[in-house]
């Protein structure tokens, strides 16, 4: 693939150019490492590297255009220059002439918000799959592309990157693309050159506060998805979370709501449940859900108010529903010996960890027990470590705090951090194992008939990152070799 400068340039206003804009492109780079000769290579001011540093390394392994916020001090006449206000914003207007316009064939989604992205997209993914259409995701988990599943790298992959699976996408035939959109994503403007169809807002709660600082500054980078929307897209806010209409303030979408308490464009209501799904109900449907807890009826609710939208009322989507599965790593049970659960679940923040808790609570029966696992990341927001302790402690008959990713953090360390939040009352309730399988062990060891281990924290990820390195790691796996040896 080849475009000019000039073509790349098409329709973006506020470049400056130094040089001639005839030059060809053949590839766009925000890596200075991943250069080629031909290419375009992007400066971007990160939050802990700025690639104008990197230019001239660029220029060396062949770059021959530049698009940069400053103008380097010494000019070479065989290279292109691009001067812009924003590099990553005009970015993502280059990415979309360099591919073609292929985003302009594909109907884009977003979702944002602290829990709930992973399931929403890939919910939806899956539901219009079974209505006949053929997807993309992009999530945490995974990126797929019809039945093709590939790595993830990130919630919200880089503007190029994410332009150029746009483009595998368009290439091959799908219709419909849904994407999880991370804060870090809106604050860095990765998502520049996308028109969305429609975004979702699932909730905010406490997290990422060591890249955003303070809890007003995540508000805004989620609120910059909405405020970004056409006057043709659609806006779908959880009505329940305080802070879901003001996502809606100033957005130039059409605006729609969803509640499980009050009034909303979208309703649902919770007619039976267990540790085996729910019954809901839609309107006058019913429709029975492998899904388990209020918040993934609320999650369910908002998969089911962006079909209708999208498919103008499909009655084909009721049923659909009927057949949507669970989401790896979300509220995932594995049954034990001697009616004894094992519940596998993400939750890596207050807020989700108590509402997984509180869903148990409300199923389990008779005089079981909750065990409870969890531990906290290292490298990340760690202002979240007292109020996960005060949680696992305070709601569980027993938890056993341990490692999660400790990354380059001392894992015990992390522990203590736990620990400042647990009550003096409570704190007879917690064992400290740094060991995570150890820790799995203990509390299959220590569960009785019909009690319940909720594993929280890595859900769906198949390593543990200690230092740098990830190990194989699968909470899944490990509690169900120890299952076997439990009679």
């Amino acid at each position: 693939m080849s475009k000019t400068v000039k073509e790349l340039l098409v329709n973006i206003k506020n470049v400056e150019s130094v040089g001639s804009t005839e030059i060809s492109v053949t590839n766009l780079c925000i890596d200075s490492r991943t250069v080629t000769a031909g290419s375009l290579y992007a400066a971007v001011k990160g939050t802990q590297v700025d690639g104008h540093n990197f230019i001239q390394s660029a220029i060396e392994k062949g770059a021959r255009v530049i698009l940069c916020q400053e103008l380097p001090q010494n000019i070479l006449e065989n290279i292109t220059y691009l001067k812009t206000e924003n590099t990553t914003v005009t970015l993502g207007q280059i990415s979309v002439n360099f591919f073609d316009h292929a985003i302009d064939d594909l109907i884009v989604v977003g979702c944002t918000g602290t829990n709930g992205k992973t399931t929403v997209t890939t919910l939806l993914f899956d539901l219009f799959s079974h209505l006949g259409y053929k997807c993309g995701l992009i999530s945490t988990v995974e990126y797929r592309i019809g039945k093709d599943i590939y790595p993830s790298t990130h919630t919200t992959p880089d503007v190029i990157s994410l332009h150029k699976l746009f483009a595998e996408m368009s290439h091959q035939g799908c219709t419909h693309v849904f994407m999880e959109v991370s804060s870090h994503a809106l604050d860095q403007d990765r998502i520049a050159g996308i028109n969305f169809a429609g975004a979702v807002f699932t909730n905010i709660t406490h997290d990422h506060l060591d890249y955003h600082i303070t809890f007003d500054n995540y508000i805004k980078a989620k609120k910059k998805f909405f405020d970004l929307l056409t006057d043709d897209a659609f806006s779908v806010t959880n009505k329940d979370d305080k802070n879901g209409l003001v996502m809606l303030q100033n957005t130039k979408s059409i605006r729609y709501t969803y509640s499980l308490k009050g009034t909303a464009d979208f309703n649902v209501k919770i007619i039976e449940s267990d540790f085996g799904g729910m019954l809901l109900r839609f309107g006058t449907t019913d429709i029975w859900t492998p899904l388990v807890g209020n918040f993934n009826a609320s999650n369910l609710l908002a998969v089911y108010a962006t079909a209708k939208l999208l498919t103008q009322g499909d009655e084909e989507i009721e049923v659909a529903m009927s057949a949507l599965g669970r989401v790896n790593g979300r509220f995932e049970a594995i049954a034990g010996p001697n009616s004894r659960t094992a519940i596998i679940d993400y939750a890596h923040t207050p807020d989700a960890l108590e509402n997984v808790i509180k869903t148990i609570q409300h199923i389990r029966q008779g005089h079981s027990n909750l065990i409870t696992v969890v531990g906290c990341g290292g490298n990340r927001d760690s202002a979240k470590r007292p109020e996960m302790g005060s949680i696992a402690s305070r709601m569980s008959e027993r938890c056993l705090f341990t490692s999660d990713n400790p990354r380059n953090e001392d894992p015990n360390q992390i522990i203590e951090e736990m620990m400042v939040g647990v009550s003096p009352e409570n704190s007879r309730k917690v064992l400290k194992i740094t060991d995570r399988a150890e820790a799995i062990r203990t509390a299959v060891l220590l569960s009785q008939p019909g009690d319940v281990i909720l594993i929280a924290g890595k859900g769906h990820e198949t390593y543990q990152d200690i230092k740098g390195v990830k190990h194989p790691f699968d909470d899944r796996i490990i509690v169900t070799e120890e299952f076997k040896h439990i009679k």
